[in-house]
């Protein structure tokens, strides 16, 4: 009895690789409830701070610059007094050796106004860990500093690694670290909507 020859040539078949998928469990917020939601976080600003004279305003970017911006134009309107607006720009990069994931990196570049002796509002779209916020409160004060900083989200899902809270909460939403929280804003994705979805194997 002989064995059966190998073929040679024929590469052994590579295995496919594994990709996280992602699916949808719903949808946290339409674009009215959004705009019913900047809404009352324009007032709530205003309230807390006594009128808007010594505002800035400062967005995250990428999400957070819109709602910086939607923000400033709807306390326009209820001030009647124009009010600064400026960007953060952080991103990020997976370091392969270290367990902590995706670590946020402020890039170099201008807020766009003086923030020295400003009631600051730094804003973005989905608070974490808190390691975001961490990087762009370091990136602040590397412009000058302020006479308060105050944060605004548009959703708190919760886990926060560090002692970080929000002001001003659009809507906190508990979840799992197998979820994720997809913001879309029509500046920036064409659509507008919050949604939740699952990472999935």
């Amino acid at each position: 009895m002989s064995d059966t020859p190998a073929i040679s040539g024929t590469p052994e078949p590579s295995p496919k690789p594994t990709t996280a998928r992602l699916r949808e469990k719903g949808r946290l917020m339409s674009a009215s409830e959004i705009e019913r939601t900047l809404v009352r976080l324009a007032h709530e600003i205003v309230e807390r701070n006594n009128g808007c004279s010594n505002l800035g305003l400062i967005g995250i970017k990428r999400r957070g610059v819109p709602l910086a911006q939607r923000l400033a134009a709807m306390i326009e309107k209820i001030e009647k007094t124009p009010v600064d607006t400026g960007v953060l720009d952080i991103s990020f990069y997976r370091d392969d050796l270290s367990t902590a994931g995706p670590r946020p990196i402020v890039e170099q570049g201008e807020i766009g106004f003086d923030v020295i002796g400003r009631d600051i509002i730094l804003m973005d779209d989905v608070l974490y860990t808190g390691r975001t916020i961490r990087a762009a409160l370091d990136a602040l004060f590397d412009h000058g500093r302020p006479k308060s900083v105050q944060l605004l989200v548009l959703i708190d899902r919760g886990h926060r690694e560090l002692p970080i809270e929000a002001r001003f909460i659009g809507r906190t939403v508990p979840t799992s670290r197998r979820e994720i929280i997809e913001v879309k804003l029509r500046e920036i994705d064409n659509d507008e909507q919050v949604l939740l979805v699952e990472l999935v194997d």
